[in-house]
């Protein structure tokens, strides 16, 4: 008898009726009663899983009831209607085999676990309900993320992990070498043969080919060395960052909210088992925001007007907002929250706290930059037009001290056939943590790398 999988037996559920099937999987909880006994039954493919019930009539029932939570069990039975979800299978088993015993001190005993105890069994999280709905959700909006881009045309871009290039200017990299502590102060004698480090964004190679595809995308792995221990900090996470040729500060802004919406609309339509669990899981609302948002216009504001926004009922801040200073999460929650009820483009960010390759407006004071605030989590996506003006560029590395010897293939694209082009960079980690309501990073990435943490 071929095995089936939940998914498919959900999705030919009335086909199936009747049938006698074969599924392998776990079991969840096992409630025994007498001369009857019903398991909770997963196999990780569906999120509304199947009732396994059976009775005196099955092949050595003493055995079967005698089964662990944990185990992984063959089972073949009829599929028949639940009295309780008729969109819910129910299997009466004939036969249940044990294929891998779970000893009694099994962690994931049926009662509701912390999220914090949870990450210390990372390794067996993904069998809760919670990191089920959590992890299948990560996997949907992943394949959203590369349909987006592959049915418009991007070339999707594998930028290098190891790089010389520090692109954000921060100095927060992982070293990579292969040195010994006490021979580490000459990388002329090291691998590379100069200082390297893992790599904080892909942006800059990602320039480079968007100068020849016109659309590229990345999406994959980067590294910060920050020492924070918030809740949307991690030392390895993985960053969206499209980059498009003949492209403005305004058509930038455009893609941005066109892609989310692509992202919480595919998410929405495919996994809504996951998202109703989440919203009830969340204390409510995770619904309500994202179906608010797939169908919201983003507003769309410079800095300088945010902050006269925010000055006007600047008592009732902690942290008061100031022109040419950054914005803090009060302040962009009573953005998007509280005054224009939707998602908020903030652009034309002052030059002195952004990234050296923006574009440099004509003010002297502010870059095409701008930041994406969504209702419920601040800031989601920041982008910019880049810098195109070789001078300009080369006077702005000279102000911050960066290396123009370094960074020459990078000046010269602004030389050879240079245009006007944008792109902008998600934390994908980030989108999750708006996507499914829990808000802490560690729980939206299946192994979390943060300061004195790499287990498993």
């Amino acid at each position: 008898m071929q095995v089936i999988t939940t998914l498919e037996l959900k999705d030919r559920l009335s086909e199936l009726q009747g049938q006698e099937i074969c599924l392998q999987g776990w079991i969840r909880n096992h409630r025994k009663q007498k001369g009857i006994g019903f398991i909770d039954f997963f196999d990780g493919t569906c999120f509304k899983n199947p009732q396994v019930v059976y009775d005196g009539n099955i092949e050595d029932f003493e055995h079967v009831s005698a089964l662990h939570v944990g185990s992984a069990i063959t089972v073949v039975g009829t599929v028949v209607p639940s009295y309780k979800d008729p969109t819910v299978p129910e299997v009466n088993a004939r036969k249940i085999i044990l294929e891998g015993d779970c000893p009694e001190d099994y962690p994931l005993q049926p009662k509701r676990h912390s999220v914090e105890f949870l990450r210390e069994i990372a390794y067996l999280r993904p069998r809760t309900r919670l990191f089920q709905a959590v992890f299948r959700i990560r996997s949907v909006a992943a394949m959203a993320i590369h349909t987006y881009f592959q049915d418009r045309g991007y070339v999707y871009v594998h930028t290098p992990l190891i790089t010389s290039n520090d692109a954000e200017g921060a100095g927060n990299t992982f070293t990579v070498t292969t040195l010994p502590p006490d021979k580490q102060g000459d990388p002329s004698q090291d691998f590379f043969g100069k200082p390297t480090s893992l790599a904080v964004t892909g942006q800059l190679e990602g320039e480079t080919f968007a100068m020849a595809f016109s659309r590229i995308y990345t999406f994959g792995p980067t590294f910060r060395a920050e020492n924070s221990n918030t809740k949307t900090h991690a030392a390895e996470f993985w960053m969206i960052e499209p980059e498009i040729a003949f492209c403005d500060l305004n058509q930038l802004m455009d893609i941005e909210e066109e892609f989310l919406k692509f992202i919480v609309k595919t998410v929405l339509e495919k996994c809504p088992d996951e998202l109703e669990f989440l919203d009830k899981f969340t204390g409510g609302g995770l619904l309500e925001k994202l179906n608010a948002l797939s169908s919201s216009k983003c507003a769309r504001v410079t800095h300088d007007e945010a902050i006269t926004i925010l000055r006007e009922v600047k008592d009732r801040f902690q942290f008061e907002p100031k022109y040419g200073e950054d914005t803090a999460k009060e302040h962009e929650k009573y953005l998007t929250e509280e005054y224009f009820h939707s998602p908020v483009f903030v652009y034309n960010w002052p030059k002195d706290i952004k990234a050296f390759y923006m574009y440099q407006n004509d003010d002297g004071k502010t870059v095409a930059a701008v930041d994406l605030l969504v209702p419920g989590s601040g800031e989601l996506m920041g982008g910019s037009q880049r810098e195109t003006r070789y001078d300009r560029l080369e006077q702005r590395m000279d102000e911050l001290s960066i290396s123009k010897d370094a960074m020459y293939w990078y000046l010269n694209l602004r030389k050879f056939g240079g245009c006007t082009h944008a792109g902008f960079g998600m934390g994908f980690e980030r989108l999750l943590i708006y996507l499914t309501g829990v808000d802490n990073i560690r729980d939206v990435i299946p192994y979390a790398r943060t300061p004195m943490n790499c287990e498993f």
